[in-house]
């Protein structure tokens, strides 16, 4: 699954285009606090673990290792230089440098940072995203970081027509966006199936204005699929809970830009301490891990 259709410019400017970002721009030039992998931002693949990243002062994220047969080299176009793309989908990483004794394996891999990011996991290969809206995307995020197997989430919005949208421009009903939530999850430990169907029961499906109390376009039910397979498998989910005679809003939707949303917004009730004053878990499948 590549995710090159969901991708802001900045990040297809790197990946695409093999651009290559302003030096200590990124939210990873430091080893993280926390042991985890770095997947590929373009297709979700397992490329670093951050016990091989260390701190070279070059301004860019580092490593001294990479996961077996998921990162590629050729000559880069300079001809001088060697390029660093992911082994998968080809997306462009940086380059790597050898010779300089930074580290015990004489190596270093200089990563633009908006080519990975970051999960807290230190097993994972494989991982699978979807993009889910369905009302204010704070409880959204509150609970779909609860399901286990689960390692990344991010509000933002998805579906509108303007570039670099903001909260307030979307409160204002004009842009088209849908206040989304993307989700990364391993695909190897839970299948999409799983991840649609806890979906549905965190939220009224059924309602046709909104959720709960907040009303308006953005807070809509909608499913933002990245290809066929993702498709098929979210509408076999709404078919089964029509056979139940649910009278679904949902709209299922191909994938567009998503813009991150504000940091403020990020995991605001766990900030705020609180809990989700217009989403709830109302059990509708017998999901695997339930008791």
């Amino acid at each position: 699954m590549f995710k090159y259709p969901s991708l802001t410019p900045e990040i297809l400017h790197i990946v695409h285009d093999k651009g290559t970002e302003k030096p200590f721009s990124s939210e990873y030039t430091e080893k993280p606090l926390q042991q985890g992998s770095y997947l590929c931002r373009a297709c979700g693949k397992a490329l670093f673990r951050a016990d091989s990243q260390f701190s070279s002062h070059c301004g860019w994220p580092s490593f001294d290792d990479e996961l077996p047969q998921r990162v590629r080299r050729q000559i880069d176009a300079d001809g001088r230089r060697t390029e660093i793309l992911c082994q998968t989908c080809d997306a462009h990483l940086g380059h790597v440098f050898e010779g300089e004794r930074l580290t015990a394996t004489n190596v270093r891999h200089c990563v633009n940072g908006l080519a990975i990011e970051f999960v807290p996991d230190t097993e994972v290969l494989n991982t699978e995203e979807i993009i889910l809206a369905a009302g204010c995307f704070w409880g959204v995020q509150y609970y779909l970081d609860r399901l286990p197997s689960v390692l990344k989430t991010e509000v933002g919005y998805t579906g509108g027509h303007v570039a670099h949208p903001t909260y307030e421009a979307v409160c204002q009903k004009k842009t088209g966006y849908y206040e989304a939530l993307r989700v990364i999850f391993d695909c190897d430990q839970i299948d999409l199936s799983t991840v649609i169907r806890y979906f549905f029961e965190i939220h009224d499906p059924t309602q046709t204005d909104g959720q709960g109390p907040d009303v308006g376009p953005q807070y809509l039910s909608a499913v933002f699929y990245y290809d066929k397979m993702q498709q098929q498998a979210v509408q076999a989910v709404m078919d089964e809970l029509k056979a139940m005679n649910y009278e679904l809003s949902t709209r299922l939707l191909p994938i567009s830009p998503f813009w991150p949303a504000e940091n403020y917004h990020q995991h605001y009730y766990e900030h705020k301490g609180s809990t989700p004053y217009c989403h709830r878990r109302v059990k509708r499948f017998k999901l695997k891990g339930d008791k």
